[in-house]
């Protein structure tokens, strides 16, 4: 044996170097985004997530370092899935590791786990894993942590925008909490962008936000805090390149590329576009239509809101023209419910176009108008005799249902026969138009008048 041999240390048996306490994550590197600097150091910071990181639920009794277990976090970007990876390793002073399915692979994973036992082996020394997009990893490398997971070799936290029920081994499944983040709110936005513009960490209090530009990054951030705050500091270099301590809503929309959408939902902007989108509608304008469309959609109106409205339409301004109108529209209402958003902007934009498309009559609205017109005007009158319920004790001694005449009984269906009071016979409500469906009913409905009133 070479002499040098014998000297030769073995990597896989020599002890690791000590480890190091655990202490408050060191600061970001000069030059970090500003949602890097601005990641929550303490479970104080975080915000949203409060029904997972209220007084004994189970993602803060992990942070706090109670009852390890592995977890998986399933949630939209920018929830906070590895600010609270982080929190667990720092808050249980366990070695933290970070791995992307995007560019590790099987070998990476091993490495890690061989790492994490020599280190739990010689000095005690526990590791937390993350793993961001988890539901990237194949199965084989999925199956290569359930080992590590299982002893606790590792402690897993995995992150995926996926379901993990479809994405996730089943077996990694059941050795794992799963935990769904939810997209944060509003409200945690402004609180966010408000910390990042007074704190050291972040715009140290150089600039201040117009309640315009505020409004406009809530709305950009849409449930998340790393676009969120990448908008904001794309706005504040702006501002300083211009030697503007304020940030305007113009200075948002010149850096992140994408004008607001100047829309009130309680205010005249609801009212005028949700207007104009129904006029044009009425107008069969499809493009017009999809334009105002459009601007509800990215204003954040509620689609609910609008799926009623097109429906509302389909009776008011379609009805018999295209009797599928109706149907289309309730359709989208459904679809929407069921399917959210911004899936459902395409079931908004087909029922849009349908009865932008549609011929058009308003024979429905002004037919039961005229007949609210007349009740409300005292002309209702009694029911005819022989209409009257008969399936009742003493209806015959009333002369209920009496001379009535069964329709069915003749081959055409239909039959001479006073259906309105006295009052009303004759009076005519429906007036069938001569567009679309409505000109087949236009040419049927006299002929029934006719028919039923013995003319």
């Amino acid at each position: 044996m070479h002499q040098d041999e014998l000297f030769t240390v073995n990597p896989d048996v020599a002890p690791p170097p000590e480890p190091v306490a655990a202490t408050e994550p060191p600061p970001p590197p000069p030059g970090s985004p500003l949602a890097v600097r601005m990641r929550p150091r303490t479970l104080g910071e975080v915000v949203g997530q409060q029904h997972l990181l209220g007084e004994g639920a189970p993602l803060r009794r992990l942070v706090e370092g109670a009852a390890p277990a592995s977890v998986l976090l399933y949630g939209p970007p920018g929830t906070g899935k590895t600010t609270l990876a982080n929190l667990v390793s720092t808050a249980t002073g366990r070695r933290f590791v970070a791995l992307s399915a995007l560019s590790a692979g099987v070998k990476e994973v091993r490495g890690v786990i061989e790492e994490a036992k020599r280190r739990r082996r010689y000095n005690g020394e526990n590791t937390v894993l993350f793993i961001d997009e988890v539901h990237r990893f194949s199965k084989t490398q999925q199956d290569a942590l359930l080992g590590a997971v299982e002893d606790r070799t590792v402690l897993l936290v995995a992150a995926t925008t996926e379901n993990p029920s479809f994405s996730v081994v089943s077996p990694l499944l059941s050795r794992s909490l799963v935990l769904q983040l939810r997209p944060l709110t509003d409200g945690d936005i402004r609180d966010l962008l408000g910390r990042a513009l007074t704190d050291e960490r972040g715009l140290g209090g150089e600039f201040t936000l117009t309640d315009e530009a505020m409004a406009h990054l809530v709305r950009l951030a849409a449930g998340d805090a790393r676009r969120a705050l990448t908008a904001l500091e794309a706005a504040a270099d702006a501002a300083s390149a211009t030697r503007s301590p304020t940030i305007e809503l113009a200075t948002v929309e010149s850096t992140v590329d994408k004008a607001a959408v100047r829309y009130d939902r309680d205010g005249d902007q609801h009212y005028d576009v949700i207007s104009a989108f129904i006029k044009s509608i009425r107008g069969s304008d499809a493009d017009a239509a999809l334009h105002y469309l459009a601007r509800m959609i990215e204003a954040g109106e509620d689609p609910r809101f609008i799926a009623r409205r097109l429906v509302v339409h389909a009776s008011e301004d379609i009805g018999l023209a295209d009797p599928t109108a109706l149907q289309a529209a309730v359709a989208a209402a459904h679809a929407v419910q069921f399917i959210g958003m911004p899936e459902g902007r395409l079931a908004l934009a087909q029922a849009t176009l349908h009865l932008a498309t549609a011929p058009k009559s308003n024979a429905v609205i002004t037919a039961i108008d005229s007949a609210l017109a007349d009740v409300r005007s005292g002309g209702v009158g009694t029911v005819p005799p022989h209409l009257r319920d008969g399936h009742y004790a003493g209806a015959e001694k009333l002369g209920n249902a009496q001379g009535y005449r069964y329709p069915h009984s003749v081959a055409e269906g239909v039959l001479a026969q006073q259906y309105p009071p006295d009052e009303l016979v004759g009076r005519d409500y429906y007036e069938p138009t001569q567009r679309g469906a409505e000109r087949a009913l236009a040419e049927r409905v006299p002929r029934l008048r006719r028919t039923i009133r013995g003319g």
